[in-house]
This record gives C-alpha cells, sequence and structure tokens, in this order.
C-alpha cells in the first residue's frame, strides 16, 4: 500500500483521485497538430484548461479544443501569430477574460524552412527567428504578469535535436532554436524568485504528420534512436505535462532531450 501510494503522489495524482493540473490554466503555441496538439490534450488530460493556438488556422485550433471539451474539459482556441506582439497580447487578454488565470505557457510555435546559406535572403533568416525566438519572448513576457501570481507557474520551450547536433540548411532554425536553449536559462534565473520554473525540451526524430511531397531533413537521416523507432508526439506532450505538474518544481533552467538517444548530453 505505501508504495502504490506514493507512486500515485509522484505521478501527480491526489488521494482523492482529482487530477494534478486542475484548476490551472495553460496556453500552447502552435497547437493545432502534431507536438503542439498532443501537448494541448495531454495538458488537457491532466486537468488543465487549455487554450489552444493557432497561426491562422481557426479549424484546427476550434478542433483541437472540440477534443478537449468532448472528453470533459476546457479550451479556448484563438488565431494569433506568435511573431506579433499585438496579436500575443489580445490572445492573452481573451484567455484572462475566459480563465481569469494563467499558469502554463508552452511555446512550441515553429517554422522549419530549409535553404542553403548561400542562397538565404535575410528575410528568410528573420522569419524564422521571428516565430520561434521572438515569439517564445512575446508570450513569456505578455503572460509574465499572470505567471508570477500563479505561485506555480511554468514555461516549457520546444526546442530541437538540430540544436545541438546543428544541421545541413537549416542556419535560420538552428540559430533561433539554440536561442530557445539560452533563453530558457536566463528566464530560469529571472524568475526563480517568483516561484516560475524555465525549462526547455529537445525533440528528435519524431514522426509527425507531413505534406506527400515533403522530404525529410537531412539530420532524421543521419541519425538514429538506440530503440529503433521514432518517437511520438505523445512522447513528447508526456514530458511538457510532467514540467507542469507539482512533481517537478526542483527542475529548472534544464534542456531535456527526448529523442531514444539519438542524441546523449
Amino acid at each position: 500500500m505505501m508504495v502504490a501510494s506514493t507512486f500515485r503522489r509522484c505521478a501527480g495524482e491526489a488521494m482523492d483521485g482529482a487530477k494534478e493540473l486542475g484548476g490551472r490554466v495553460a496556453i500552447v503555441t502552435g497547437a493545432g497538430r502534431n507536438i503542439g496538439r498532443a501537448i494541448a490534450l495531454e495538458l488537457a488530460a491532466g486537468g488543465a484548461a487549455v487554450v489552444v493556438n493557432t497561426r491562422a488556422n481557426r479549424a484546427e485550433a476550434a478542433a483541437v479544443a472540440q477534443e478537449i471539451v468532448a472528453a470533459g474539459g476546457a479550451a479556448l482556441p484563438v488565431t494569433g501569430d506568435v511573431a506579433d506582439a499585438a496579436a500575443v497580447a489580445a490572445m492573452v487578454a481573451d484567455a484572462v477574460a475566459r480563465f481569469s488565470r494563467i499558469d502554463f505557457v508552452v511555446n512550441n510555435a515553429a517554422l522549419r524552412a530549409e535553404r542553403p546559406f548561400a542562397d538565404m535572403t535575410y528575410g528568410e533568416w528573420r522569419r524564422i527567428l521571428d516565430v520561434i525566438l521572438d515569439g517564445a519572448f512575446h508570450c513569456a513576457k505578455a503572460c509574465l504578469p499572470y505567471l508570477k501570481q500563479s505561485g506555480a507557474g511554468a514555461i516549457v520551450n520546444i526546442g530541437g535535436l538540430s540544436s545541438h547536433t546543428g544541421s545541413k540548411e537549416r542556419a535560420h532554425v538552428v540559430t533561433a532554436k539554440s536561442g530557445l536553449v539560452g533563453f530558457t536559462r536566463a528566464l530560469a534565473h529571472d524568475l526563480a524568485d517568483d516561484n516560475v520554473t524555465v525549462n526547455c525540451i529537445a525533440p528528435g526524430l519524431v514522426a509527425t504528420a507531413r505534406p506527400k511531397d515533403f522530404v525529410l531533413p537531412d539530420h532524421h537521416a543521419v541519425h538514429r534512436t538506440l530503440s529503433g523507432r521514432r518517437g511520438s508526439p505523445h512522447d513528447i506532450a508526456t514530458i511538457v505535462r510532467f514540467l507542469c505538474g507539482p512533481g517537478a518544481r526542483f527542475i529548472t533552467g534544464q534542456t531535456i532531450h527526448a529523442s531514444g538517444g539519438a542524441f546523449i548530453s
């Protein structure tokens, strides 16, 4: 009985069966599909109300929100480009108007274009950094007053394998994702006194839905997992749920690699 009860507490489940994220509110950017969608669903499964953000596809955001509501949760679909500070401010205002608080921010929105550096324009470079790095800045900044009020706030940045290994024709993506690692470490120091944890997850070799003409990036061909299988969006989502939960309050400033051993730090 002692072992079983201890395991339940470590898993974040209260003795009365309450979900560990109950009463909390999360914003997940880029949540219309793949890893972002899985994160939104997993946080909702933990009891959190979820703001489901997509850049412009209202139907995708609404579909994920509907999945959450159908499962008995609470969700708010919102569209807005995280590279636009005004759009982020509007999203946060909508979230607070609906749920009165924000406890977790998951900076998942990203663009992953490929272009040889010799052919890359500054506009292409800037577009990637605007979404991945500036977007994380805008979201963290706009949510900061509410995260501080939470008492158990958490920011989770979604990085990537290639920011640690490098990748051909992805100078802009690798740079932006590497910036998230530094951003994570810096914010962990700045926000520690407010009991806000800040961590980064670096997924790698995750099987996601792609367009029919999509060509796998170079690092997918170069690297292999130790298990021989590719990860799933759910593999990443469960780590996000843990980092937002009560069992992870002593973890901050870290980059957690979830790549099946393709990269071992």
